[in-house]
């Protein structure tokens, strides 16, 4: 019997970058179960409406769904308490770095903070970088 690899998108504000990623393993996995996860129903909303399967938003949505995902994907700023304007509670970030799960972040330096990559980088480039990133896990994962 073949395993499910439980992916999350975790995204707040107007869930545009959680949008974005999940377009993008969709479309590079199409078969993927991919799961909607917003600090708000707007951002969770945008994730569906992007091709998410399904969704759901808020704090204890999100401490819940984290803890058995195999795979979480979002910008870096996930792991900071109090990102996103203060969307994403101390709580959230917590469970997000405490999850098991594989963490594929995009940096953003929005929220004050720098990650030390060479050259110039755009979300777009970042997101495909993601997908890459994710095919190379599901490669290894395919192999256990």
């Amino acid at each position: 019997m073949e395993r499910k690899i439980k992916v999350v998108v975790v995204d707040g504000q107007g869930g545009g970058i959680g949008g974005l990623i999940v377009e993008k393993i969709r479309a590079a996995f199409p078969e993927i179960k991919i799961r909607a996860l917003g600090t708000n129903s707007l951002a969770t909303q945008r994730m569906l409406k992007a091709g998410a399967d399904e969704g759901a938003s808020g704090e204890n949505a999100l401490i819940y769904n984290v803890k058995d995902a195999d795979v979480i994907l979002g910008v870096v700023a996930i792991l900071m308490p109090n990102a996103m304007m203060g969307e994403l509670s101390p709580k959230m970030a917590e469970a997000i770095g405490a999850s098991p799960a594989r963490k594929i972040l995009i940096p953003l330096e929005k929220c004050n903070l720098r990650i030390a990559v060479p050259g110039n980088y755009g979300i777009q480039a970042c997101a495909d970088q993601m997908v890459e990133l994710l095919e190379r896990y599901l490669a290894e994962e395919m192999v256990e």
